[in-house]
């Protein structure tokens, strides 16, 4: 497997931000003499070469002074709504954090590129923490090479500092290409021999010292990991390196270390943006320690449409050698100690009075309630592991069903602490405890599957292929000694440190990366030292399991950290938002199965993750929209005043969006569902508004889900999938089509300059010139109130005309860029627009390229759909697109019980969906109804196009009437998008060439429309 990288909006925006706050820097290219040394010759020294040329990053140009420079960050800060700093903090340091899992390493090789690209600077020393993180950093240099040389051009040449092969200094001091050094920070900060080489006249390296050679380049240094990195002695050791500049890379940055931020990608942004995993917990609660508390442990319950509630529940029964352990499916009246042979501790009331599908809970007689996760009673240490492992292989399977025939492989990563207990070379068969209860808990659960993957062939083969044993591995230390023999061993922790500085456990699992993420390979569950904790993770662990004895360390967002980052098929392709659109969550989800309750691990992940957001405000308020520029759907930009805000704040109140300065659930589901409705005034806003809003501290955005409350997993209504009024309906719309498109250039070019010559209006640039005087001092109060200057006179006067200044435009190129249409094309409808249209212009460049390419492109999809035409194929959408892929969902969060549909639940993405699915469920006319799943899609010039509803109404005895149809919260025309409206007229012709009359296709805001189309 080769892994795919792709462009990302957010990257790109991080290596701006950094770039940007050099702008007037220029392009230069900078060489000097280097320092050769000198050999030594007959008991002398001589220099051992002469001229020979160094390469070095130029330093900045005495243009870019210091208050330039600060003038620039505050412009780059404001950009990216962080607070502005009020000075330089050192020459020059600048702070970027980004979430574990959002492609740190990915991005600050970017921004090399993007320095090299602006400012011709080519030296680059990355300094990491631990071995663990710079075997990954040399790792993803070497992975992501191909990628950057499609995009750049050209290839960075890297290597990893070592004290024994100094000639690598000399070639990264020579070379005029891009070079990166990587160097961990013990190996210039340590006490022993090695580290103090770097500042060592040696006489292998001629008499020189490596950090004076490096330190000659002007380097840019790259600190990964600063909190972990910069302590005083580091920091020291760091000025030796004399850096042109500093760049910080973090996602836990310390508060006392943030020198001048630049760009913010936080815990709360990659989820809201859907960047990372979906983080879902499995906790477990021990309570009890007296035999006389019989031993319980819930699993989970199961909700069902046509029978009560079950639930899964393990407690001890009689066997022949003494106490076993029976795991049942339980429901009201199930008596505990008749089930478990007569065991006393059951004796006394432990009979289910009820099984509740909402809380997740069972009941007995004598009043005990356990919840799901919850074990009572007496339980060791080895049955919690053993419930813990469980657990883990349930949640793997269920996730790997679901992601099978999407060619995703799912892998589980056990944290263990003890190389023994997976791996015990004392035991005949050298299985640890560990090893050992996975292998009987996979069997066991695996049979238990059986009846469930009947349904699911294909994974039912593919599970059957795999056998425990070779189901799972190790990844540890080995003893390389002769003693040893080449066996698993404990990691090596240095003192004062909880990373392992083992490079044999590293350098194993990152060899192995592109491996374990291919269904060639059969390991799918990984067992590692706890110790390998950061430095590396893989895309594809969707469950981590700690299994520790002792009190962790490690802290929540480490632990969780293994497997944040978004998964990739077996094509090596990452299935974010360009692949999966609005699902990115469905299929990202990372459970991590805990040794405590759900609540306290949620409360400890979100406290630690609150503590790296301290930044950010805590309320919605009037002044949090106070002096923003905001940009208008039509590019127009906004300055916010005082009453601007208010208008805003009062519209989130009217929407039902903010309550008492906090946002409601009714805000996050409407923009999730791109739903929000706004006033007319500030409607044109919302993304800007969103934009603003994101900056506050939601705690219920980082909150992980508890993955046993009141899941669900769809399952076909069996009765409706094979009734009459199912096969009829799909057979009707299942058919798939093809698009032609025969439009005239000619035409296009006159309905735009049409367009343009109606429609295109450009704000012209005004400054206000103010004047006013210090008035006479009354008071110290008066200037502490800002009160003593009296303003006399303002003017607005027109700004130069900014087409004219320094700043040259390819005005054709860039509308080119935007429209898709050839120079030709763009240069002729420019040439026919009236001249005061144009010399527009003049008067604001960037809003003018704006607002014509918008127009145009309106004009151009106006044309291609006018004379667009379907022709229905042969092929057609197979039934299987209801059954291969296992669709989840939350009872009260976005899935509802169902009787109607297709399926016994239905996942909705919005609150009118909900609506309007629930009058379908009570309408009497309606016989049958489906949510289209994504598979179901019309292939149009602007996109996939995905219907939301398929449903077979009533009429008379035997006739059905069949209807497809759009829901959306509004009518208006005006407030559908431009690529909407244009997808709704390519289904209607669509559905017009593939049914005739026999279906109808239109789109609705209630089923009462529908049911008026209908009739």
């Amino acid at each position: 497997m080769k892994i795919q990288f792709k462009y990302q909006q957010f990257q790109a925006d991080a290596a701006k931000a950094v770039c940007d706050v050099f702008a007037g820097q220029p392009y230069l290219e900078s060489s000097y003499l280097m320092d050769s040394g000198t050999t030594k010759l007959f008991g002398g020294s001589v220099p051992a070469q002469r001229g020979v040329t160094g390469f070095c990053n130029q330093r900045l140009v005495p243009e870019l002074s210091d208050s330039k420079v600060l003038a620039n960050l505050q412009a780059v800060q404001s950009a990216n709504l962080l607070p502005q700093s009020d000075k330089l903090e050192g020459h020059y340091n600048l702070t970027i954090e980004m979430e574990t899992g959002t492609g740190k390493t990915y991005t600050y090789i970017k921004t090399m590129y993007e320095l090299n690209r602006a400012y011709g600077w080519t030296k680059f020393i990355v300094v990491v923490p631990s071995i663990a993180i710079r075997e990954g950093v040399y790792k993803s240099f070497q992975i992501m090479q191909e990628h950057f040389l499609e995009e750049y051009g050209k290839s960075i040449r890297f290597f990893i500092y070592n004290s024994q092969n100094l000639t690598e200094i000399d070639h990264f001091a020579s070379d005029s290409h891009i070079n990166v050094m990587i160097i961990n920070s013990q190996a210039f900060n340590a006490t022993g021999k090695d580290a103090r080489r770097i500042r060592m006249k040696l006489d292998e390296f001629r008499s020189r010292r490596p950090i004076d050679v490096i330190a000659s380049t002007n380097p840019i240094l790259i600190i990964d990991e600063p909190q972990s990195v910069e302590g005083k002695k580091t920091k020291e050791g760091l000025a030796e390196f004399q850096p042109l500049l500093t760049l910080r890379y973090s996602a836990t940055h310390r508060k006392d270390a943030i020198y001048n931020m630049v760009y913010r990608l936080d815990a709360m942004d990659a989820y809201n943006k859907h960047l990372v995993k979906k983080i879902s917990v499995k906790g477990i609660t021990v309570s009890g320690s007296t035999a006389t508390e019989g031993y319980l442990y819930l699993e989970g319950v199961q909700v069902f449409t046509d029978k009560a509630p079950v639930a899964t529940l393990e407690f001890d029964c009689k066997g022949k050698g003494g106490l076993l352990k029976k795991k049942a499916h339980v429901t009201k009246g199930f008596n505990l100690y008749e089930q478990s042979g007569g065991l006393e501790e059951y004796k006394d009331g432990y009979t289910i009075t009820d099984v509740n599908g909402n809380d997740s809970s069972v009941t007995f007689t004598n009043g005990k309630k356990i919840f799901a996760g919850d074990c009572v009673g007496v339980v060791n240490e080895e049955q919690l592991r053993r419930i813990q492992i469980r657990e883990t292989i349930i949640s793997h399977f269920k996730r790997e069903r679901a992601l099978f025939g999407k060619g995703i492989k799912v892998l589980s990563l056990f944290f263990i602490d003890e190389v023994k207990k997976y791996r015990d070379y004392d035991a005949p068969d050298e299985m640890g405890i560990y090893a050992r209860m996975f292998e009987e808990e996979y069997d066991s659960i695996r049979k238990s599957m059986q009846q469930d993957l009947l349904e699911s062939p294909e994974y039912f083969e593919f599970l059957e292929k795999t056998d425990a044993h070779k189901a799972h591995a190790g990844y540890f230390s080995i003893d390389k000694s002769k003693k040893g023999g080449g066996r698993f061993v404990d990691s090596k922790v240095a003192r004062g440190s909880s990373d392992s500085d083992d490079i044999d456990a590293y350098d194993l699992i990152m060899k192995d990366k592109e491996r374990l993420l291919s269904r060639e390979e059969p390991v799918r569950f990984i067992f590692s030292h706890s110790a390998l904790k950061e430095g590396w993770d893989n895309q594809n662990v969707f469950q981590i399991c700690t299994l520790k004895s002792s009190a962790s360390e490690v802290r929540k967002r480490q632990e969780v950290g293994r497997g944040l980052r978004l998964c990739v098929n077996q094509n090596g392709e990452r299935m974010d938002e360009s692949v999966l659109g609005g699902d990115v969550h469905s299929v990202n989800v990372l459970t991590v199965v805990a040794n405590e309750s759900y609540e306290d691990f949620a409360k400890a992940l979100q406290t630690e993750m609150a503590e790296t957001i301290g930044s950010r405000p805590i309320k919605v308020t009037i002044d949090l929209f106070k002096g923003k520029s905001f940009t208008s759907e039509a590019g127009e930009k906004l300055f916010v005043t005082d009453d601007f805000a208010q208008t805003v704040y009062d519209a989130l109140l009217e929407c039902g969006y903010v309550k008492k300065g906090a946002l409601t659930d009714k805000y996050r589901t409407d923009k999730a569902a791109g739903a929000l409705t706004l006033c007319e005034e500030v409607a044109p806003y919302c993304a800007s508004i969103c934009n603003v809003l994101d900056t506050l501290y939601d705690a219920d955005a980082i909150k992980p889900e508890d993955a046993r409350k009141n899941n669900v997993e769809l399952r076909l209504n069996k009765s409706k999938y094979n009734s009459k009024e199912f096969k009829e309906l799909w057979q009707k719309i299942n058919a798939k089509s093809a698009y032609v498109v025969d439009f005239e250039t000619d035409e296009l070019v006159c309905k735009s300059v049409d367009a343009l010559n109606a429609n295109l209006r450009v704000t012209k640039i005004f400054f206000r010139v103010s004047q006013g005087s210090l008035d006479k001092i009354k008071s110290k109060e008066q200037l502490e109130a800002g009160n003593a200057f009296k303003m006399e006179t303002t003017e607005s006067r027109a700004a130069v005309a900014t087409a004219n200044s320094s700043v040259k435009y390819d005005l054709i190129g860039k509308i080119v860029e935007d429209t898709g249409l050839t120079r030709k094309t763009v240069g002729e409808i420019l040439s026919k627009i009236q001249k005061p249209v144009f010399e527009q212009f003049q008067e604001n460049p960037e809003e003018f390229i704006i607002k014509a390419s918008r127009l145009i492109n309106e004009q151009k999809a106006t044309v291609i759909i006018e004379h667009i035409t379907y022709n229905k194929l042969e092929s057609s959408y197979e039934t299987s697109i209801f059954t291969d892929n296992t669709m989840k969902g939350r009872l009260g969060m976005n899935a509802c019980e169902t009787h109607q549909h297709l399926y016994d639940h239905l996942i909705y993405d919005s609150s009118n969906e909900r609506d309007f699915a629930q009058k379908l469920e009570t309408s009497k006319e309606v016989s049958l109804y489906i949510k289209l799943p994504k598979g179901f899609f019309i292939n149009t010039p602007v996109g996939k196009y995905n219907p939301d509803w398929a449903i077979a109404f009533h009429e008379g005895e035997v006739k059905h009437v069949y209807f497809v149809a759009e829901t959306k919260g509004s009518m208006s025309t005006m407030e559908l998008r431009e690529i909407e409206s244009a997808k709704i007229k390519c289904a209607r012709k669509h559905f017009a060439a593939i049914s005739s009359d026999s279906v109808t296709y239109d789109v609705v805001d209630s089923y009462e429309r529908l049911l008026d189309l209908v009739k």
